[in-house]
């Protein structure tokens, strides 16, 4: 029996389902490697379902002189709005000023005013905000979104849920985007260029046979000419544990974490919050009836060790927007938290705030077998992280040109302004929608919510009710094209629709995934 008989042979083998994963995945089988991707869990099932769920440039990384970043953040917002703009939307941030706004200890900004200006003591002056909102406006060549203004919060209406002292803000842009949803449709994309998408099936060795790698993985072996570790807050222990490679190469990982209360305000503008201690902090819409605000920047030390937001963390965190808001935000106004590990390159910086956001590519191609170990980097700049990986690997693997730029993920064939025009033809072919029920379908699954309801004249047609305007028909769904296997799958990474339903429905839900 041949080699190729007794192990399947592919181009490459991805460790890791979240956002970097996927999206190397995807970007690889579209060039015509022979792509497999295995996931320990579900997709999406760690960091890449805890961000703060945002497209952005990284405003505050400009502090830390971070301009290749910010720049390249900048640029890709629009490229991903275009390709998404089902799960990816505009959002307009308003940025309350006041004068005891402070750097995060030890910034390169701030030792340079201490010197230059040392009566500042430490502030963020309006002049130096408003310098960084210009480039931040400049540096991405922005063409979709509008760029900054000022305002009266005495006059606007942003500033009614604000305490009164607050005179001014800049407005300035950035986006929202669903993150699991991201993932998802990053590997379902994947697979429909030929890629093999395994998940719940973990890689638990690896070695090199005739200068190829043997990949033993879900209790059988296959054979790759590259490996990419894109284990995220396992990186370090891929590489030592199942790869047994010794790298000065190394994650860090940051806790960070954010909690969810009852909508604080009513408009769809978000809050970016500076605090006296140098952190910063966001107030954002949240599944319609939410206010979702965070995040936080701790140590963390084991990435088995699930995170979870901590008392003093949601203590910090409502007392941080109760600095800003007229109604404070109390620990028991809170419904919900959750929290993430990022998996940050490890530069050595003093604090976990400072810890650079860029991603880090390490290619080892020793004894002809290469393997690249991916470290941090942020969901906006992640199908720019799959490019510069696959130029890495380009000297070691036939495959075509990029390709990913502008590209629609799946159900994002249409218009960035399309959703509300994409809503009302919904309702017009399945007259029982109401529009919170087809705006969310729009949002979650863009002109493939018209193949879902396919055929349904009522909404009886759309099988059991778990409640929450969640179908079996959309269920099933979500396991024949989506890869959900229980209700954490359903309800909490490909929907958020776990925080408007009671226990007895997602019971309900658990048992239907179980018996299916």
């Amino acid at each position: 029996m041949s080699d190729s008989a007794a192990f399947p042979v592919y181009d490459l083998v991805i460790i890791g389902g979240g956002i970097n994963g996927c999206g190397i995945a995807r970007d690889a089988a579209g060039r015509g490697l022979k792509v497999l991707l295995a996931e320990k869990g579900d997709l999406a099932g760690a960091t890449s379902s805890a961000s703060t769920k945002l497209f952005h440039g990284g405003l505050r990384y400009l502090e830390y002189f971070e301009f290749r970043l910010v720049r390249e953040a900048l640029i890709e917002r629009e490229v991903l709005l275009r390709a998404m703009p089902h799960i990816a939307w505009p959002m307009r941030f308003v940025l309350p000023y006041h004068k005891d706004m402070r750097f995060e200890a030890e910034t390169p900004t701030s030792r340079l005013l201490s010197v230059f200006m040392p009566w500042m003591k430490g502030r963020r002056p309006a002049w130096l905000i408003r310098l960084g909102l210009f480039l931040y406006d400049h540096l991405g060549g922005r063409k979709i979104l509008p760029g900054t203004e000022k305002l009266d919060l005495a006059h606007a209406p942003e500033g009614g849920p604000l305490q009164e002292h607050f005179r001014t803000a800049y407005e300035y842009s950035d986006c929202w985007v669903q993150d699991s949803r991201l993932v998802v449709l990053n590997a379902r994309d994947a697979e429909k260029r030929g890629a093999t998408i395994l998940t719940r099936t973990e890689v638990t060795a690896a070695w090199v046979e005739e200068g190829r790698w043997v990949v033993s993985l879900g209790g059988r072996e296959v054979r790759a000419k590259a490996i990419v570790n894109a284990a995220g807050p396992w990186a370090s222990a891929v590489q030592k544990g199942v790869l047994h490679r010794e790298t000065r190469d190394h994650v860090r990982l940051v806790r960070g974490s954010h909690i969810v209360t009852p909508k604080l305000y009513d408009h769809d503008k978000a809050y970016f919050f500076q605090g006296t201690d140098g952190r910063i902090i966001f107030a954002i819409p949240y599944e319609q009836d939410f206010t979702l605000i965070g995040t936080t920047d701790a140590e963390h030390t084991d990435p088995d060790q699930k995170p979870r937001c901590s008392e003093a963390e949601r203590d910090y965190l409502c007392a941080f927007a109760s600095g800003y808001f007229k109604r404070p935000v109390r620990p028991e106004d809170v419904v919900w938290t959750y929290s993430g590990v990022r998996p940050l390159y490890d530069d050595g910086a003093r604090s976990a705030t400072a810890a650079t956001r860029d991603y880090v590519l390490v290619l080892d191609a020793g004894g002809g077998a290469p393997v690249l170990d991916v470290f941090g980097g942020k969901i906006t700049t992640y199908r720019r992280l799959a490019e510069s990986a696959l130029a890495k690997l380009s000297a070691h693997l036939a495959m075509g040109p990029d390709w990913t730029a502008g590209v629609a993920l799946p159900g994002g064939d249409f218009p960035v302004d399309g959703v509300p025009d994409l809503v009302a033809d919904l309702r017009a072919r399945h007259l029982f929608l109401t529009d919170g029920w087809a705006r969310r379908l729009v949002r979650a699954y863009g002109t493939e919510a018209a193949v879902m309801l396919e055929g349904a004249r009522m909404a009886e047609d759309l099988g059991e009710d778990f409640g929450a305007t969640l179908s079996q028909r959309e269920l099933d769904w979500l396991v024949r094209h989506e890869y959900v296997r229980s209700a954490e799958d359903a309800l909490w990474r490909r929907t958020k629709l776990g925080l408007h339903m009671a226990p007895e429905q997602v019971a309900r839900v658990e048992a239907y995934l179980g018996a299916a």
